[in-house]
């Protein structure tokens, strides 16, 4: 029995190295490494994937091929973009092959990918396309310290435990695949040009970015008029704001007129109430990319990287989780986790107030735990981290401390203030306790009554310093950034008028806390949404897309929303996988066909060729060309390290010159900013401002 062999397959090498430390695999192999009857090798994230069309016999994007929808799904390693078309990925078959002989070594194969639907998928893709019938068991853990690795490995359970994992991951990858290949396919073949992309979760997410960009742009302000007082009592100015809005402004004069030279006002009613504020519940992963990035500015797919990177140096527990709440077991180990802080210098003194209190159960609950638990730092506390990873540590660090803690208790004042009929009011509190805002002192934001009251009695009369009348706008929904965006994501259901269908997605959302900085990321490199400032802003394109797709289901995240409540089912065996693909299948044939028969308004043939005037420029994924190639005319995407957008080509085709350009790289490495003209021989050619010189040179 002691001389059987196990393989572990990690999902990247640290993790690897981690676990074959625990294990005594301590001699370097190539590609694995080897020790104490353990062979622990690795993946590099998805070294297998669904074949591409091509592979069906769908080469090139025709009307023809379209709907592709495979009999059954093959399985090649990962491609990577070749000169012409795709190829595999040298380095993906390397490490296939290095698993192949590792588990030919082996007896039995200890699955150590992460533990979740994505993990799954990546193991479960490897084991078929090597086709391997050897008995794999699961290492479920949520840490990558020792002690989580060791007591992870004594409680390993069949593989077979988790084929409904399994069934929801290839199902969501089917539907992905389906949807992605030919209403991408379908919408770049009714253009007759360039390459648009479609996505099962992408296009609804477009969708928000896009109608909130619009309602925003389209939204049109009105004026409203509001009084207010300033008084001072107790040697304090206080400022009191009318609780009427009047919309109009003769109204609005002709009751300020009433009041205005009043030189005391009456405190006609004056309410105290006590207020708890309980403890935020622990981070998932969204709500940490939510408030990293309101706060810190970091973007989704960043804050995901960061806190990856801190779990894999053993500092934080297993990021890509979606829930906020702990097991009673975890909850057993958070004293100690409170004693570690102890020795982290900016919780010192808190840390060592709340070891020696009762800690809060809020988040202390066994059935709202789902695959993961809340994210918690480990036992190990880091030495030194780089500016932006101590960020993120030290926010989930401080998000344990004050979820454990007490209830902040307020005493909330209003005081509503009357000059003849007029009602005024002004809100203020006194803090009792600090409960879980002692963690950080941060002051609440977005809230009016921070300001703590003089005493003021009811019934008593007050001096009025000054009285205005002041104009103020209505304002539209701000454009989205991606806190809000991640929120709108999570919470698709929530703004739906039936409330049936508003409860059914309370628990669901687009994607998953995994995968929505990757669905972000990718409407960025497909040039439908840019960033201005924290905002997010879709371009030309993106709108383009949109008004296609706005009135269809692919971009409904209700009907997306309910096909990730459908992946939540087969995980947890309440509906068959098969039945949703079947679902999925009847879908793809109709979205393709009504793809297929539009007539766009955004084709390319609008855009005359500069060189020989024929209509019908060609956007394609590195170049824009003409359609006639005879002609030659060819602009590139890649100009001086920068990749050139829709937007820029559309604007030096219909201007003839490029707003100023920031950000080139000259063949020297040193970067510049230019305008991009054409020039008599429509050669795209730089022109920089004056102050660097009044001259032009070729790219």
């Amino acid at each position: 029995m002691n001389d059987i062999k196990i393989a572990i397959l990690a999902e990247k090498p640290s993790v690897a190295r981690s676990i074959a430390e625990v294990v005594g695999a301590k001699t370097k192999k190539d590609g694995y490494l080897e020790g104490n009857n353990y062979l622990v090798t690795w993946a590099f994230g998805h070294l297998v994937q669904l074949a591409l069309p091509e592979h069906y016999g769908a080469k090139g994007f025709s009307r023809d091929h379209l709907p592709i929808i495979p009999h059954e799904f093959m399985l090649i390693p990962r491609q990577v973009r070749a000169e012409k078309g795709y190829k595999d990925d040298p380095s993906a078959l390397k490490q296939l092959k290095t698993i192949e002989h590792v588990f030919k070594q082996c007896e039995k194969i200890i699955v150590a990918t992460d533990a979740g639907r994505e993990g799954e998928l990546i193991f479960r893709l490897i084991y078929d396309y090597l086709a391997s019938d050897i008995y794999f068991e699961r290492l479920w853990i949520s840490s990558l310290t020792e002690k989580s690795i060791k007591e992870g490995l004594i409680k390993l359970r069949s593989g077979t435990e988790y084929d409904n994992l399994y069934a929801a991951a290839e199902a969501r990858s089917q539907a992905d695949w389906l949807i992605g290949i030919n209403g991408s396919q379908a919408l770049s073949v009714a253009a007759g040009n360039g390459v648009y992309s479609l996505g099962r979760v992408q296009t609804p997410t477009l969708a928000m970015i896009c109608s909130r960009y619009l309602e925003n742009k389209n939204f049109k302000s009105v004026p409203f008029w509001q009084m207010q007082f300033v008084t001072s009592i107790a040697g304090k100015n206080i400022t009191a704001t009318g609780k009427d809005k009047f919309s109009d402004h003769a109204e609005a004069t002709s009751i300020y007129n009433k009041v205005r030279y009043a030189d005391t006002v009456s405190a006609v009613k004056v309410e105290r109430k006590e207020t708890r504020q309980e403890p935020p519940l622990l981070y998932d992963l969204t709500t940490l990319q939510k408030e990293a990035n309101s706060k810190h500015g970091f973007s989704a797919d960043k804050t995901l990287s960061l806190a990856q990177k801190l779990y894999e140096s053993k500092y934080l527990t297993y990021p890509r989780t979606g829930s906020r709440y702990i097991s009673d077991d975890i909850f057993l180990e958070i004293g100690g986790l409170i004693n570690k802080l102890k020795e982290y210098n900016r919780f010192t003194t808190y840390a060592e107030k709340l070891s020696d209190m009762s800690l809060s159960i809020r988040p202390v609950d066994d059935k709202k735990v789902t695959d993961h638990h809340a994210l918690l730092i480990t036992d190990n506390l880091p030495d030194a981290l780089h500016s932006d990873e101590r960020i993120i540590y030290e926010m989930v660090a401080a998000r344990m401390l004050e979820a454990f803690s007490s209830t902040c208790i307020k005493d909330v004042t209003t005081v509503a203030f009357g000059i003849y009929d007029v009602s005024f009011e002004v809100k203020g509190s006194v803090m009792k306790r600090k409960g879980w805002r002692e963690v950080l002192n941060e002051k609440e934001e977005g809230i009016e009554n921070n300001t703590e009251l003089p005493e003021i009695h009811e019934g008593a009369v007050y001096p009025v310093s000054s009285i205005d009348l002041q104009e103020k706008q209505t304002k539209p929904k701000p454009l989205h950034t991606e806190s809000s965006l991640l929120g709108a994501m999570e919470t698709c259901g929530r703004d739906l008028e039936n409330e049936e269908q508003r409860l059914a997605l309370k628990t669901c959302g687009i994607g998953t806390p995994a995968t929505r900085a990757a669905i972000i990321e990718t409407l960025f490199s497909r040039d439908y949404i840019r960033r201005e400032k924290k905002s997010l802003v879709p371009t030309d394109k993106g709108l383009s897309v949109y008004d296609i797709v706005k009135n269809k289901r692919i971009s409904d995240v209700e009907m997306t929303g309910y096909w990730e409540d459908a992946f939540l089912k087969i995980e947890r065996g309440e509906q068959q996988a098969d039945n949703f693909t079947k679902g999925i299948e009847v879908y793809t044939r109709q979205i393709t066909e009504e793809l297929l028969n539009l007539d766009l308004p955004f084709s390319a043939n609008s855009y005359s060729c500069p060189k020989c005037g024929k209509q019908g420029l060609r956007f394609l994924t590195s170049v824009c060309k003409c359609s006639d190639d005879s002609c030659g005319f060819v602009m590139f995407r890649n100009c001086g390290g920068k990749k050139l957008t829709d937007d820029i080509f559309i604007e030096l085709l219909s201007e003839g010159k490029t707003r100023l350009i920031k950000g080139f790289t000259s063949k020297a490495g040193k970067r510049f900013d230019a305008y991009l003209t054409l020039n008599s021989e429509c050669k795209v050619i730089y022109e920089f401002p004056e102050r660097k010189g009044n001259y032009k040179r070729g790219k």
